[in-house]
């Protein structure tokens, strides 16, 4: 999907990040759902956003995966508080960012009822299909045990803890090398 397809599809994806991210260890509340979808409005209308969401034969909503290009002036090698390998990181090249080189994956959320099926990895697969970046770059809960389980088996290796706001949680910062 790009951008005013994702727009036209808002319920749906609504839905499934409601479900889902409303389980431990996420415990999103209704008030968390609405910041995020009032920033997903504004992130559908930028360069490069790209989405994917899979549905049943009869059309309910299983899941879903959303990003777009980090541009230039992207915060988020900033927010790194930890890397797990300094001296690569202190290289500049790492962090140079153009707004092609890497995709932001921003959302990857499977109903439980629907999940060990392949569906998150088919979804992780046609989201970056065509997508020109040179990295895939996304953040992820330490707790989220199955989540990040599924990263590393794609390939992605941790690079270091993320903070994604003063005063909020860590994450795991991971990337994944496409060429």
């Amino acid at each position: 999907m790009d951008g005013p397809s994702a727009v036209r599809a808002e319920d749906a994806l609504r839905l499934i990040y409601a479900e889902v991210f409303a389980e431990p260890p996420y415990g999103e509340t209704a008030a968390d759902l609405a910041a995020s979808f009032r920033r997903f409005r504004h992130r559908t209308e930028g360069p490069g956003f790209r989405g994917a969401l899979a549905r049943t034969a009869r059309g309910e909503p299983v899941g879903m995966a959303y990003g777009w290009p980090l541009p230039p002036e992207t915060d988020w090698w900033d927010r790194l508080v930890e890397p797990a390998e300094p001296t690569e990181l202190v290289a500049g090249e790492t962090r140079r960012e153009d707004g092609r080189r890497t995709f932001g994956l921003m959302e990857l959320a499977v109903r439980s009822r629907w999940r060990g099926q392949g569906i998150a990895r088919r979804l992780h697969e046609s989201l970056l299909d065509g997508v020109g970046a040179e990295r895939v770059l996304l953040n992820v809960r330490p707790d989220a045990g199955a989540a990040g389980a599924a990263y590393r088996a794609w390939g992605y290796r941790r690079v270091g803890e993320f903070r994604p706001a003063d005063g909020t949680d860590s994450y795991d910062l991971m990337l994944l090398r496409l060429r």
